[in-house]
């Protein structure tokens, strides 16, 4: 199924090129243009403000909570009559040491607010939660993608290996402008989206 765009795209193989290009734009302005400093920090308001930022130059929905229930292989994410109630528990969270961040970051991968685009919103929020409490941000290019795609997985039973694996790849470069840049490319290829390089666009 298509998903409806303001861009009246009906073929899904052109959607998903023009989504890449248009929505790495974005993510290379949020951060050239210094408006990731605007973001809640830690917050569904934060996340929301990034998925829209990304994404609302292609989908209506973007920055709003999902309002069907989705699935993903065998796994059904958060039903959407628990969702609100969900997102309000992840807010009250804390996000002081690296292990709390990251059983943050899985219930809400878990929740998967949106009708699209969660898992790259959410890495950007979740380098962003790292950065100001911990000092660190991850290096997403040490970050395999199958062991990363299976350690998520997992994680909403055990996030032990999504710990080990994300721990590992910590990086005191929370301002490097490259990292970030090599960043949203690896994320993107994370879900499949490998046709263009940011630096590129």
């Amino acid at each position: 199924m298509i998903l409806d765009n303001k861009l009246k795209i009906t073929n899904q193989i052109e959607l998903s090129k023009i989504e890449e290009k248009i929505s790495k734009k974005k993510a290379k302005q949020l951060f050239d243009y210094g408006d990731i400093n605007k973001v809640k920090i830690g917050t569904f308001e934060g996340l929301a403000y990034i998925h829209k930022y990304l994404f609302e130059d292609i989908y209506d929905f973007a920055g709003k909570i999902r309002t069907i229930n989705i699935s993903k292989g065998n796994f059904r994410f958060a039903p959407l009559m628990y969702l609100t109630h969900s997102l309000e528990y992840i807010d009250k969270m804390p996000q002081i040491t690296f292990e709390q961040i990251i059983e943050k970051y899985v219930e809400m991968n878990i929740a998967h607010p949106f009708r699209e685009g969660n898992g790259r919103a959410t890495r950007i929020w979740l380098d962003l939660i790292l950065k100001k409490n911990i000092k660190k941000v991850i290096d997403w290019n040490l970050v395999d993608k199958e062991e990363y795609l299976s350690a998520m997985e997992r994680s909403m039973i055990k996030d032990i290996e999504i710990k080990y694996l994300l721990k590992q790849a910590l990086t005191t470069e929370i301002n490097d402008r490259s990292l970030f840049m090599k960043g949203i490319d690896i994320s993107y290829y994370y879900e499949g989206y490998s046709e263009f390089s940011i630096e590129e666009i």
